[in-house]
């Protein structure tokens, strides 16, 4: 089985840690409506990635019905802001978005495990009935502007391949409408540099206003732009060839995306909720479709032996069944229950699993497996639904 760390995106305002808790498990994906996608988790575009959740995007030249493409093998990211696109999965000619200077904006989008480098471009973005028009995306594409600052490239991998993604693109659909916020919009120490003005001269840190930040695409529909729903079948213990679920766009907007009796949990300022583990708490803690397993602890805390091939995963004898309790900053909590299985003793011929885990010493990273067979709310800060204003977990 090929070993794939989690998607984890560093952002100041967006990081991504996932649960397993207990939410009544959903029935068959509701039937497709304007604001519905599938989604499946299966090998994804490179034939050997697990517990990734796939959808396609649409994307047009902003203003144009014709000069689109749609985009297949697109990794559904509830823990990151904004569209990324390998610049090897797209054809068309978009336009950038400039920097204050005028010149090119290029951003380094750092993950945990790597970066992906390249120019802020302009699209319309369209998912199931829905569209985001004249949004800035990332273009990851390291070849217009191959020098890549320091500051980036020290983050880690560089992502800008398929092989290294994973995916065509990532669709961060997470807690927050931008991938900096207000950090990123103001000159100083405290800009993280995610941002650069690249003229000809060379790439310099970049203040950015909010609006030519990456965006979160849901927050700029006309509707339905609050949140949004995954809802997956349950995996059985072993695994799954594949598994096809829905992402869902809205909370309480219409029929299909009511909370019922999800709890809500809200989160701290950057999109964190507390673990109670062992009569410890741990609050560094979210829920992301974007992980492939679920991350928490170290062996020692966990009481789990590592893989001997590889420190990235858990290799318990037996499955282990596991108890938690996720508390929001409201004081609400939930029950997480979750299984860690032998990550070396899986189906190497499947590709969805409920109980791939490993260690996360910072906390609780509940990753797709939090997923499986439960209905899943991301609500996005600053958006009004019926359980109060987001940014929130719910299930």
């Amino acid at each position: 089985m090929p070993v794939y760390r989690a998607l984890l995106f560093a952002f100041l305002v967006a990081q991504e840690l996932t649960p397993q808790c207990g939410s009544a498990p959903s029935a068959a994906p509701p039937a497709p409506a304007s604001n519905v996608q599938p989604v499946v988790v299966n090998a994804g575009p490179t034939n050997n990635y697990f517990n990734g959740a796939f959808t396609s995007v649409t994307i047009c030249v902003p203003g144009q019905t014709t000069n689109c493409q749609t985009i297949d093998g697109v990794l559904v990211d509830t823990g990151s802001t904004g569209l990324r696109v390998l610049a090897s999965a797209l054809t068309l000619t978009l336009p950038p978005q400039p920097a204050s200077n005028g010149g090119p904006l290029v951003e380094c989008a750092q993950f945990l495990d790597g970066f992906t480098w390249g120019p802020v471009q302009k699209a319309d973005v369209k998912l199931a009935g829905e569209q985001a028009s004249g949004m800035p995306i990332q273009l990851i594409d390291e070849r217009a502007f191959p020098n890549i600052p320091a500051s980036c490239s020290s983050a880690g991998t560089p992502e800008d391949t398929l092989d290294a993604l994973g995916a065509n693109a990532i669709l961060g659909i997470g807690l927050f409408k931008q991938d900096c916020g207000l950090a990123c919009a103001f000159v100083g120490s405290s800009n993280p540099g995610f941002y650069f003005a690249c003229p000809a001269s060379g790439c310099q840190p970049a203040a950015v206003p909010l609006v030519s930040q990456v965006q979160n695409p849901v927050a700029l529909f006309p509707t339905d732009n609050n949140g949004v729903v995954i809802q997956l079948p349950a995996v059985a213990a072993g695994g799954a060839v594949s598994v096809t679920g829905a992402l869902i766009y809205g909370i309480g907007t219409q029929s299909n995306n009511g909370l019922g009796a999800a709890r809500v949990l809200t989160v701290d300022a950057i999109g964190n909720i507390t673990t109670i583990f062992s009569g410890r708490s741990y609050a560094a803690s979210f829920i992301d479709s974007g992980s492939n397993g679920i991350y928490f602890l170290d062996s020692n805390s966990s009481g789990l032996p590592l893989c001997a091939d590889t420190s990235d995963f858990y290799c318990p004898g037996s499955t282990q069944s596991l108890s938690a309790t996720n508390v929001g900053a409201n004081g609400v909590s939930v029950p997480a229950l979750f299984s860690v299985g032998n990550a070396d003793a899986l189906n190497s011929r499947f590709f969805a699993f409920s109980e791939i885990a490993g260690p996360n010493a910072d906390g609780f990273d509940f990753g797709l497996g939090f997923f499986f067979g439960r209905t899943v709310f991301t609500a996005i800060e600053g958006q009004a639904t019926p359980g109060g204003a987001g940014p929130y977990f719910a299930y």
